[in-house]
């Protein structure tokens, strides 16, 4: 016997529908960028800098060698002129009557004797040297400085050893000595108003006798013209024409210690 239900038979599904096929996109390819070329930028020459030029205002006796000269002109691209003007006062005198349009951009050959003149004029721009301190403080005398010190001597007389074996004399051994008759013609010096040792040696003589005593630095001064010194404008002149050992007739001469060491030690060999 057929027994019978009331629960619903559930209807057949029919399978979904197939899966469709999307076409996966064609990749694009991207053309890479074409390499632009950019000109490397032209060398630019650097201007050579105009030649400079450099005048040195100095005395007489200035001497300095032709290669020094030739090599600070190839270091520094320029031509140097050396301008002689007689002796250093001579020099000095005419930078003051040229302050404003100085003839020189250099002055070479103030020493201290000269040195408050030549401040007080204010001739000099200031200018400290990259060397000063190499200097020894004693040396700077000028602490503006408006100049830089270079050398140093010391002013006495020199004497023609020659001359005086020759003519039985012993050298002076005091200023004293030099107005005795031994020594008439016998002196030549500079003029204190235009050389520098002709200057510091009439100082020496003013510290040496004094002013105010019984026999001072002027009667020392008339003695030696009572014995016909020689009074020559420079150091050039008195050394180099009137000294014995130069071709002159007097064997003594106000100098520095240095020239007659100067010759040998200079010459060829040395």
């Amino acid at each position: 016997m057929a027994c019978g239900s009331d629960t619903a038979v559930p209807e057949a599904t029919s399978a979904p529908p197939k899966a469709t096929a999307v076409p996966a996109p064609k990749a694009t390819a991207v053309p890479a960028p074409k390499a632009t070329a950019v000109p490397a930028p032209k060398a630019t020459a650097v201007p050579t800098p105009a030649p400079g030029s450099l005048v040195v205002l100095t005395n007489d006796s200035f001497d300095i060698g032709k290669e020094i000269i030739a090599q600070f002109e190839k270091d520094n691209n320029a031509s140097v002129t050396i301008q002689k003007a007689g002796s250093s006062g001579q020099v000095l005198n005419r930078a003051i009557l040229e302050k404003g349009n100085p003839s020189g951009d250099l002055l070479y050959g103030v020493d201290n004797t000269f040195l408050s003149r030549a401040l007080r004029e204010e001739i000099f721009i200031k200018y400290k040297s990259g060397q000063i301190n190499n200097i020894p403080a004693q040396f700077i005398l000028d602490d503006t400085f408006h100049v830089s010190p270079v050398d140093y001597g010391y002013v006495n007389i020199n004497y023609d050893i020659a001359y005086l074996d020759d003519k039985g004399l012993a050298p002076p051994t005091s200023l004293e000595v030099l107005t005795q008759p031994e020594w008439d013609g016998r002196l030549v010096v500079e003029n204190p108003a235009t050389s520098t040792p002709g200057l510091a040696f009439l100082i020496a003589t003013v510290s040496y006798f004094g002013e105010d005593d019984d026999y001072d630095y002027l009667d020392f001064w008339a003695g030696l013209k009572e014995n016909n010194v020689a009074v020559k404008e420079g150091w050039s002149e008195a050394y180099y024409t009137d000294f014995s050992k130069y071709g002159g007739d007097r064997p003594l001469v106000v100098s520095y210690a240095t020239p007659p060491a100067a010759p040998p030690f200079f010459s060829v060999g040395a």
